[in-house]
């Protein structure tokens, strides 16, 4: 079964865009995985018993391998929706749990927050792919 017609620009902008985040991400850094490692702490602290190297490495593997996903016609919609849900779940409950990237209300974002509030866009894409009958 192909994947539905309205799917595709769903799953191309998306794809593409994680994609190419997740190649940017290939052989970052020690500060710049660290960086990355302390903001995922604040919601996963289990990440901060990896070394920085290495959770950078998986950062890039999972955005790569979702990208990648998204982009494949012969991933079933709903298995790439469920995949970006589980993702971008993860990006918003950074979002609402570092200090600072929410005003006073605790869902509004900051000047600061707006960068990974902004990713809410796959949260929804990820939902509708997952939840559509058809898919």
């Amino acid at each position: 079964m192909g994947i539905r017609l309205s799917h595709i620009p769903l799953r191309l902008t998306t794809g593409a865009f994680i994609l190419n985040s997740g190649l940017g991400k290939r052989g970052l850094d020690k500060d710049s995985a660290a960086g990355m490692q302390g903001m995922a702490s604040t919601a996963f602290p289990q990440v901060a018993q990896l070394e920085p190297e290495k959770f950078g490495r998986i950062i890039s593997m999972v955005e790569i391998g979702l990208g990648a996903a998204l982009l494949t016609p012969f991933v079933p919609s709903r298995l790439a929706g469920l995949a970006l849900t589980a993702f971008s779940s993860g990006m918003m409950a950074m979002y609402f749990k570092m200090p600072g990237m929410t005003q006073e209300d605790g869902v509004r974002p900051t000047q600061d927050g707006t960068a990974i509030a902004k990713d809410i866009w796959m949260l929804g894409i990820g939902l509708g792919l997952l939840l559509d009958r058809k898919s």
